[in-house]
């Protein structure tokens, strides 16, 4: 299987608010921008819109190696959380409900096509390549404002 290495990052203004999402996707020295955003939304939902375009648009199943500023993302990823949610309906082991299981089935559903490996990487830091899906994220966002 191919690697890809995937930058995401979402932003929100309001939380909820106007909100935008950032992805850079890497192959071969090859990059490709995506981004895109909603009037109403929260800075979680935008962090998994992000992951979730940038897997659609892989062609064929590939293993991906995915950073993100997102404890939330690379959490209920990495650590199985999500998939905990799901066989729980969409219940969190503190009998609350889990929030956006619209997003986290679709990201589950993507995580089984692909292999997928979470990195977190501190926001607004040194990586580049975070801070430019950032910049694309706030740059989507500001067009609902």
């Amino acid at each position: 299987m191919k690697t890809v290495t995937i930058y995401t990052d979402g932003a929100c203004s309001g939380n909820p608010g106007p909100g935008g999402w950032g992805a850079i996707l890497e192959y071969k020295g090859r990059r490709r921008e995506l981004s895109g955003g909603e009037k109403a939304t929260t800075n979680n939902r935008m962090e998994l819109t992000g992951v979730i375009r940038a897997l659609e648009a892989l062609n064929e199943p590939c293993i991906v190696e995915l950073w993100s500023d997102s404890k939330y993302v690379c959490d209920g990823l990495g650590k199985g959380w999500a998939a905990s949610w799901k066989k729980r309906g969409w219940v969190k082991s503190d009998k609350k409900p889990a929030l956006n299981p619209d997003l986290w089935g679709r990201l589950l559903e993507l995580a089984e096509i692909h292999t997928v490996r979470c990195h977190w990487v501190k926001g607004h830091a040194e990586n580049e390549w975070n801070n430019r899906c950032d910049a694309m994220a706030v740059a989507e966002r500001e067009k609902f404002r």
